[in-house]
């Protein structure tokens, strides 16, 4: 009988997204969405990237010279950075980004960048260092989406890598800024808010992302959207392999008729005995998460990080669920024991449309992961020592 059910509700697919939620518990809806070839291509290769970031930050956190790591130290972190088959096989797939040496004197294989990954690393913080002015203006816009018009610092550092911000922020951006931010202490022990104090004269009128889209597409000849409902309008796209009934295109319709109130606007709460006002909540709701993707680098972000902020924007729903209600605007995977969503409309073919300096770094990075030893001779990725007891010692950890 469940699984009848299960399979009655996988079969729905798109058609009943926006009642699905109410019928079935959290991990069946997520389990019924329809999954779009495209993004989980691209997740296939991103989550291996999210582990390569893993070890190199671990890397880079040693103050040797070159910075390294033992590869026994990484062989006990296996299970915690999910390397199926231990660290060594993990390092070996990636010769262009990692390269494994013998210590003599501490008789220890190490790890450490190669020249290229090192190089790759430089140009990141330098694409980062240059783009301080954007970072500003990223922190000043999430922290006005506050009601409070506070954040707290941890929630801050969840995502500091998805707003391109520098690893060294709170002395680089905060300290230097004691005009926009101030730091205050928490009720909580070890906890710490960031205030925004104050804004730069170009933000006194803040445009959400989705503004400047309905702008932009109100000028167009061939406006795909009536323009007596572009006021209250979000762009939706859907693969050409996702079938929409008539009912679904129906409540989307209505959905986008509703009021429209701007992330950066204050908000007076409705209540929620009304259909028209949970409509109105969840709205405000897409508001804020649409705003808040914008503002990353790479326009996609982890669900668990976003559910941080929760509270502090006044969002009373569920996170996860709000990407699944609306998958003409967000796509969720599941890929890599996490969940990602990412921004519909700033991706075409996998590939970011509009894509900024920080990004298109990490971007090169992605290209030495998908290629993995394509490519190289097959000596290419052995140890760089040719002694034969190094070679052993590997070999007896790759067996562990």
């Amino acid at each position: 009988m469940a699984i009848q059910f299960i399979k009655k509700i996988t079969s729905s697919r798109s058609h009943s997204l926006l009642s699905l939620r109410h019928k079935t518990t959290s991990s069946q809806y997520v389990a019924s969405r329809f999954r779009d070839a495209t993004f989980e291509k691209f997740m296939d290769n991103y989550k291996n990237l999210l582990k390569v970031i893993s070890i190199q930050d671990l890397i880079l956190a040693n103050p040797n010279n070159p910075p390294s790591v033992s590869v026994d130290f990484l062989n006990r972190l296996s299970q915690k950075l999910h390397l199926n088959r231990g660290a060594t096989a993990f390092l070996r797939k990636y010769p262009r980004i990692f390269e494994i040496y013998y210590d003599p004197s501490l008789s220890k294989p190490y790890c450490k960048l190669t020249p290229t990954a090192m190089q790759l690393t430089k140009e990141e913080s330098a694409a980062i260092h240059n783009t301080h002015p954007l970072v500003i203006d990223r922190l000043t816009r999430l922290l006005s989406m506050s009601l409070s018009k506070t954040l707290p610092l941890r929630a801050i550092f969840k995502v500091w890598r998805e707003l391109g911000l520098p690893d060294d922020f709170e002395d680089s951006i905060l300290s230097q800024n004691p005009h926009l931010f101030h730091i205050l202490d928490a009720h909580e022990p070890n906890t710490h808010l960031i205030k925004l104090v104050g804004t730069p004269s170009s933000h006194e009128n803040l445009t959400a992302a989705v503004e400047n889209w309905r702008i932009m597409e109100g000028c167009k000849d061939d406006c795909s959207v009536d323009r007596t409902e572009m006021r209250f309008s979000f762009k939706h796209g859907y693969p050409p392999s996702m079938r929409l009934k008539k009912n679904f295109r129906a409540k989307v319709k209505e959905w986008q008729k509703l009021p429209y109130t701007g992330p950066y606007e204050e908000f007076t709460s409705v209540k929620k005995r009304s259909k028209t006002g949970v409509m109105e909540i969840e709205k405000r709701a897409v508001t804020i998460v649409h705003e808040f993707l914008s503002l990353t680098v790479e326009k996609m972000v982890e669900v668990e990080k976003i559910s941080h902020f929760r509270k502090w924007f006044g969002i009373d729903l569920n996170i996860r669920d709000l990407f699944l209600d609306h998958p003409g605007m967000f796509y969720l995977s599941t890929k890599g024991k996490r969940h990602t969503v990412f921004l519909r409309e700033a991706y075409e073919r996998g590939c970011l449309i509009d894509p900024n300096p920080v990004h298109v770094v990490r971007r090169k990075l992605l290209d030495l992961v998908i290629l993995g030893r394509r490519g190289l001779r097959s000596g290419d990725y052995k140890l760089s020592s040719s002694e034969s007891e190094e070679d052993d010692d590997l070999q007896e950890m790759e067996n562990d």
